[in-house]
């Protein structure tokens, strides 16, 4: 479960459960397209892959080094997605590898 932190979302670390923000890494390989991820307790390294099936009206979660957003995919690009705030306040182009489905 995963528990807010000032602006961000905190999730736990699957071996002792920490609960931090941790923003990614973006994938280095030309492999399958996986975010990696590091407890700063145990030292414990996973990874989740890159959604490769969002569509325009999706709701996602995007962790950027400012804060957590949860909003609606606008459009798609190959290596970017186009975020809306709340009623169509803001736009925000966001790396795709940032953005977990909802």
């Amino acid at each position: 479960m995963s528990r807010l932190i000032g602006p961000h979302t905190a999730d736990p670390c699957p071996r002792c459960a920490d609960e931090a923000v941790r923003l990614g890494t973006p994938p280095r390989t030309a492999g399958p397209a996986e975010v990696g991820y590091t407890c700063d307790r145990c030292g414990h390294v996973w990874s989740r892959s890159i959604e490769t099936d969002l569509a325009v009206y999706d709701i996602v979660r995007a962790d950027l080094p400012e804060a957590t957003f949860y909003e609606t995919v606008w459009s798609l690009e190959d290596d970017r997605v186009l975020l809306r705030g709340p009623g169509g306040d803001w736009y925000r182009w966001v790396e795709h590898w940032r953005i977990i489905l909802y």
